[in-house]
């Protein structure tokens, strides 16, 4: 039996850009990425605290070093610049192995840096 669980979270980052005319994604400082092993065009969910929406899309690789969190395409409608959010990213893995499966979280500082 195969079961989706935890593989990576970025705990509470501050949206840094919301760009409506984007074509789409999530945009996501490449440390923060390598941080928590995920790799561009990785799906993702995106849980707003701020306001409480919550989407799915996909990642690219932002800036390495630059805390960019940047919400594009029609998703920059669900999110401010300035909210707080969590990126989680799920695998799907054997039952057992999933007994013993150690996710990648990180709790970056105040401009999202490790």
């Amino acid at each position: 039996m195969m079961i989706e669980v935890l593989k990576s979270k970025i705990h509470r980052v501050a949206v840094t850009e919301a760009d409506l005319n984007y074509i789409g994604s999530i945009t996501i400082d490449e440390d923060l990425m390598d941080a928590v092993n995920i790799i561009e065009n990785e799906k993702v969910s995106i849980y707003n605290i701020t306001n409480g929406n919550r989407l799915d899309t996909y990642v690219i690789k932002g800036q390495r070093g630059s805390g960019k969190i940047g919400i594009n395409g029609a998703a920059a409608r669900l999110v401010s610049v300035g909210d707080l959010v969590i990126i989680v990213s799920y695998a799907s893995l054997d039952f057992e192995e999933a007994k013993t499966f150690k996710p990648y979280i990180i709790f970056p500082d105040s401009e999202n840096h490790i």
